[in-house]
């Protein structure tokens, strides 16, 4: 039967909304083959051909030719397969043309629904390809709601059709940092999971990728490589430790990070309400890069353990609160920013040693 409708139909899609027809044209088909097999109970293989120069559909029951036919559904006798097919013999399959009218009932039930669910399915899938190659990267959103049961953030993040709704959850949310609708927040992308209801993107304010992030577009020398940032530890709102290592002996990796007058690294704390920065020199010297860590305390003496990953730190007894940092966060960076565990003593400790 001509279907010329449904291949315009598929052609406006293609054109305006960038959908394959390929790929409408098989949700047609399977739900037109489906439709049938529920009319017709015992039925199962069905075909449908595609004539694309044409503008033409036509549907088949395939049957096998037997001497007595048991199972009407999938067989048929060598009189009927010969009605069909006059050189039909036993043990051959026969394709049985369905009725123009009836095949267009099928169609005209099923073709709408199926082009807007297939349209549906397509437009999920293309906004999860589009997010899905941007898993780990900075996106920036608009604040569209803020529930106020549990303080959850709806944003919507791209524009067009690739336009999504993202949420960003309260414990993926900075302590203290206030979001009103209308404004835009730059958010870092977790991770994108399929869903019934379309892509999931799950965002995050806190997580210490959106730092690195920031850095990469405010330092060229990290974006284009002379730079690398080696770990990054944080917390979230107040304050957050990175190490970094320069390529180039000519390029200081501190330096390029806070930029001249401090602008660089003045802007990254102004986009993150005031979170304090430390940034530290990354050494392969694990008893250097620990000293560094636990800046801005002065370190006298590193140990490292014999065996496993911990270390006993020197520093004059005047710095040690500074060492430890106000309810041990200084040292607790420290140690996440190393991998190392950090037990702080003061100097007096070494002189009793």
């Amino acid at each position: 039967m001509k279907c010329d409708e449904i291949f315009v139909a598929l052609d406006l899609l293609e054109k305006e909304r960038g959908i394959p027809q390929d790929f409408m044209m098989e949700k047609i088909v399977q739900a037109l083959t489906t439709a049938y097999k529920r009319d017709h109970e015992g039925v199962e293989n069905v075909i449908v051909h595609v004539d694309e120069a044409r503008k033409d559909l036509k549907m088949y029951v395939q049957k096998e030719v037997v001497e007595e036919v048991d199972f009407p559904g999938t067989q048929m006798s060598l009189e009927e397969a010969r009605a069909v097919r006059p050189t039909a013999a036993v043990g051959e399959t026969v394709n049985i043309p369905v009725d123009n009218i009836e095949f267009g009932r099928i169609a005209a039930g099923n073709g709408k629904q199926v082009i807007i669910q297939g349209l549906r399915e397509a437009e999920r899938g293309m906004v999860y390809d589009e997010y899905n190659s941007k898993q780990h990267e900075l996106l920036t959103g608009t604040v569209t709601r803020i529930d106020p049961r549990n303080g959850n953030v709806s944003l919507r993040i791209g524009s067009g059709m690739e336009a999504t709704e993202a949420v960003l959850l309260t414990g993926e949310q900075v302590p203290g940092e206030t979001l009103v609708e209308g404004q835009k927040v730059k958010v870092y992308v977790v991770e994108v999971r399929r869903a019934t209801k379309g892509p999931q993107i799950l965002i995050s304010r806190t997580h210490p990728g959106l730092v690195k992030r920031l850095f990469e577009l405010e330092v060229p020398e990290i974006f284009d490589g002379t730079v690398e940032v080696k770990s990054i530890a944080r917390e979230a709102g107040s304050r957050t430790k990175m190490a970094v290592w320069s390529n180039d002996e000519a390029v200081d990796p501190i330096g390029a990070c806070v930029g001249p007058k401090g602008q660089r690294v003045g802007n990254i704390v102004e986009e993150l309400r005031g979170e304090k920065i430390d940034i530290v020199k990354y050494s392969e010297n694990p008893a250097e890069f620990i000293a560094a860590a636990l800046a801005p305390a002065d370190v006298q003496d590193v140990w490292l353990a014999d065996e496993g990953k911990g270390c006993r730190v020197i520093v004059p007894d005047d710095q040690l609160s500074l060492a430890i940092g106000k309810e041990g966060q200084n040292a607790r960076l420290a140690a996440r920013l190393t991998g190392y565990k950090i037990d702080i003593k003061p100097a007096s400790y070494r002189d009793e040693e």
